[in-house]
């Protein structure tokens, strides 16, 4: 019998007794372990060798929770901080505790979350006390990540770790769902020689030459008609090459432009960074609205805007004092020039809707007309699964006479419709800018949960009179990260982008067409 020579050393490296992994095998034969799995699989086509596969999943410690080996886990730190405050004996106020526990940023949520749920105490009314029997250092989470940081098997039942040590699989869950491990599945394989296999070493098996590549040379030479050419095994493993391709997100938003444009829109633009005047005031947002104060918005220490219409200014300000056309009424709250000329970095790409509205931009307005744009906007939110500090609004417009509500839902049905998406439900809602308005919801795919995507409505009459538009306009503000969510099947905004982005989710997931 001849066999190729990696096959040969691969049969050879074997045993009818004991069983060798790929990479015992790899290590004997000084084979990549990619090129013993295929020479493997090729003996085990032929009956000489028996192959097993084991798939096992072990626990690696990630950067915080390597952290916290050193630096100890949130919860711990503030209990043994209660306990130097005496809260054992009296409750103590919340935020002394948290300043002598050293607590920074996130830390000090997940410090006050896993501190009630391992029952280390209570916190009521700003205060907290501690239950004194409580003994942190016994905490099985502080010891599983000390035993997976030590190499030291400190858990006596469970799934093994990744040095061999063994975790109880609620401690593994609860580690790994708070981001201090990542669990692994690996897949292991093992080789046996059959009967067959042991015959064939008896009788005596002969390396082959084989060419593994048809190179010019072979060509030139006309040797290729003489050697033996290495058969492929297709089917068999290969490393995993991770290829550059485009963020999701972005493919996302061409995706969203592509069927916008294929709908007759035209794209806007403008500064992400602006005046107060073209994100709120021209909205007829009102200068009190407690979404234009500095809890909500970014608001920049630069020069004030200087290049706005003197003529629009006046007229916005007239719609905000005194309101519009014979019914009008205004705000009756103040108005301040100064404030409108404010810069801020922009809270949604209406501000764009504004400059374009108005002429100022040089867009066309002879209706009909339709404008879009998928920019980035910033809010100062609260970091959960559907909201980040900065993210893209899918914004747009359309200009006509007599537009009504199943206008503005007939253009959502069909925009959605492009990605699969049929379910749309509406919701009334009330905008300072907008009557009628409502809300868009989606269902998303894999937990089944509403989840908002947009809101909408037909511009008042104190909006687009000052911008010297005399017809109806429909206008919206979608999230494009809600879309994304909705077709990809991600579960929480931040797997998409920022630093908690999850990287094999972004290399396998898919936009839809």
């Amino acid at each position: 019998m001849r066999l190729p020579k990696r096959q040969l050393a691969v049969l050879e490296a074997a045993s009818a007794t004991d069983e060798r992994t790929i990479d015992d095998l790899a290590a004997e034969t000084g084979l990549k372990p990619e090129t013993v799995t295929g020479a493997a699989f090729d003996l085990r086509d032929m009956g000489l060798l028996s192959v097993t596969e084991r798939t096992t999943e072990t626990a690696e410690l990630t950067s915080e929770g390597t952290r916290y080996v050193t630096a100890r886990l949130p919860e711990t730190r503030l209990c043994n901080a209660a306990r130097e405050a005496g809260a054992d004996d009296d409750p103590v106020p919340m935020g002394q505790v948290i300043g002598a526990a050293d607590l920074d940023g996130h830390e000090v949520d997940i410090a006050l979350a896993n501190f009630s749920r391992k029952g280390f105490g209570t916190i009521d009314a700003g205060k907290l006390s501690l239950d004194p029997d409580v003994d942190p250092e016994t905490d099985p989470e502080a010891a599983a990540l000390a035993a997976l940081a030590s190499n030291t098997d400190e858990e006596p039942d469970g799934e093994a770790d990744a040095g061999g040590h063994s975790l109880d699989d609620d401690v593994r869950d609860r580690l790994a769902s708070r981001g201090l491990v990542e669990l692994i599945e690996r897949t292991t394989r093992a080789v046996t020689l059959t009967e067959a296999g042991v015959d064939a070493l008896m009788e005596g098996v002969e390396a082959a030459e084989t060419v593994g590549a048809l190179t010019p040379e072979l060509l030139a030479s006309g040797e290729w008609r003489d050697v033996e050419f290495t058969e492929y095994d297709v089917a068999a493993d290969a490393p995993t090459v991770n290829a550059g391709r485009k963020h999701v997100l972005r493919a996302t938003a061409d995706r969203v432009k592509d069927v916008l444009v294929g709908m007759g829109f035209k794209e806007m633009e403008g500064p992400h960074a602006d005046a107060d005047f073209w994100i709120n005031d021209c909205l007829f947002m009102p200068q009190d609205h407690p979404a234009r104060t500095h809890w909500d918005r970014f608001g920049l220490n630069v020069e004030p805007m200087g290049e706005i219409p003197e003529a629009l200014l006046e007229r916005v300000e007239a719609a905000h004092r005194e309101g519009v056309g014979p019914d009008g009424d205004g705000y009756h709250s103040p108005w301040s020039e100064s404030f409108a000329r404010e810069v801020a970095l922009r809270g949604h790409t209406t501000s764009l809707s504004m400059r374009y509205l108005s002429g100022y931009a040089g867009a066309e307005l002879e209706p009909p007309q339709r404008y879009f744009s998928v920019e980035k906007v910033y809010r100062n939110d609260t970091l959960d699964p559907t909201h980040l500090l900065e993210f893209f609004q899918i914004e747009g417009w359309v200009m006509a006479e007599d537009l009504s509500v199943r206008d503005l839902m007939g253009t959502f049905e069909e925009f959605y419709r492009q990605f699969g998406i049929t379910d749309i439900r509406f919701k009334p809602h009330y905008n300072p800018y907008t009557e009628p308005s409502f809300e868009l919801f989606g269902e998303h795919p894999e937990t089944g949960e509403e989840i908002e995507i947009g809101n909408s409505g037909v511009f008042r009459e104190e909006v687009t009179k000052p911008l010297g538009i005399d017809c109806d306009v429909m206008a919206w503000g979608l999230a494009l990260e809600r879309l994304a969510m909705l077709t990809t099947g991600a579960e929480d905004i931040r797997d998409l982008h920022g630093t908690l982005a999850d990287i094999e989710f972004l290399r396998n997931a898919e936009v839809s067409y």
